[in-house]
């Protein structure tokens, strides 16, 4: 048990590493190519990845002096945005230009 505590299993190989590598974050090959989720808190980066699951795409991250904003949006071009606290709003009161 002294073992256990100390991050060691009975082989006396490191237990800890085994518990470091289940926490990275196991995107998909576009995703971590993307520097921008590298930029996320990690409360943005748990609620981008539920939005994900609809659809939805990380675009860019906005900085201003109260804090980041993370904005995605889906293929139809519907926005939705996530607070630096990971609040995610689907009816932003945003406009995106579309790329010319």
């Amino acid at each position: 048990m002294l073992n256990n505590m100390l991050g060691r299993t009975m082989e006396n190989k490191p237990f800890r590493d085994t518990l470091i590598e289940r926490r990275d974050l196991s995107f998909s090959d576009d995703v971590n190519a993307n520097s921008d989720w590298q930029k996320l808190t990690l409360a943005q980066r748990f609620s981008a990845t539920s939005l994900t699951k609809y659809g939805y795409e990380l675009m860019f991250i906005r900085n201003s002096c109260s804090g980041s904003t993370a904005v995605m949006v889906l293929q139809n071009g519907t926005p939705a945005t996530i607070s630096e606290e990971g609040d995610i709003n689907t009816t932003p009161d945003i406009y995106i230009r579309a790329n010319a």
